[in-house]
């Protein structure tokens, strides 16, 4: 009688903390602001929803991320990249396993970031470092959630 109550206990904190990861990631967000760090150089970005648009999705296990530009291709701004693999989230601590992308060299690379979400923004802060690709940045990316 106590294994069961101790394994139902088991069961149930499981499931409460993947409701609890779930609740706090899950759906789609629209990427409103950018700041990246190339050495002493910072780039920021207030994105204009009429010219590109960028969304990453979340469930309990994987993230997507789809960025493009509005003028279908059509103008100076022609852009288009995606990616997708699986995720983990220990508190703030967020860890992508970047499985897909449309600039292939990223693949199969992990990279650490802190999350932080207020209500309904997430705030994505972390470091892109690729020696080979001469890539070292470090990045924030605000997110708000699509309703």
């Amino acid at each position: 009688m106590i294994s069961a109550g101790l394994l139902l206990c088991a069961f149930s904190c499981q499931q409460k903390e993947s409701t609890t990861k779930a609740d706090i990631l899950d759906g789609t967000y629209r990427l409103v602001g950018s700041e990246t760090v190339k050495g002493k150089d910072t780039i920021r970005t207030t994105i204009d929803p009429a010219k590109t648009e960028m969304i990453k999705m979340f469930n309990d296990s994987h993230f997507a991320f789809l960025n493009h530009d509005k003028s279908k291709g059509k103008d100076s701004l022609k852009s288009f990249s995606s990616g997708a693999g699986t995720y983990q989230l220990k508190g703030k601590e967020y860890t992508e396993n970047l499985e897909y992308c449309s600039y292939r060299e990223w693949e199969g690379r992990q990279f650490h970031f802190t999350l932080e979400k207020r209500a309904d923004t997430l705030i994505q802060t972390g470091e892109e470092d690729i020696p080979e690709l001469g890539v070292k940045q470090k990045i924030k990316e605000i997110y708000v959630k699509v309703k």
